[in-house]
């Protein structure tokens, strides 16, 4: 990650679960095997200049491993 999360991730939403996952098998190459979730947030995060700046975020998840794979997918504050 290249940024750093100020507060917490609000609006969370699951957008997808288990073999929807394209990436699934990677995750769990990677990271391991669990049950693995694709969830979408909305945060305020420093980016490396040190401007603060409103983002929807990405990353997946399973219990037991935590968030992996995190990154800014649109900036809000524009």
């Amino acid at each position: 990650m290249d940024f750093e999360i100020i507060g917490n991730i609000e609006v969370i939403e699951t957008i997808a679960v288990g073999s929807s996952i394209r990436v699934l098998a990677y995750l769990q190459k990677v990271h391991g095997r669990g049950r693995w979730r694709k969830l979408k947030g909305v945060a305020s995060v420093r980016i490396p200049n040190g401007e603060i700046r409103r983002v929807e975020l990405h990353w997946y998840e399973t219990h037991g491993i935590g968030r992996k794979d995190m990154k800014i997918k649109q900036y809000l504050d524009e």
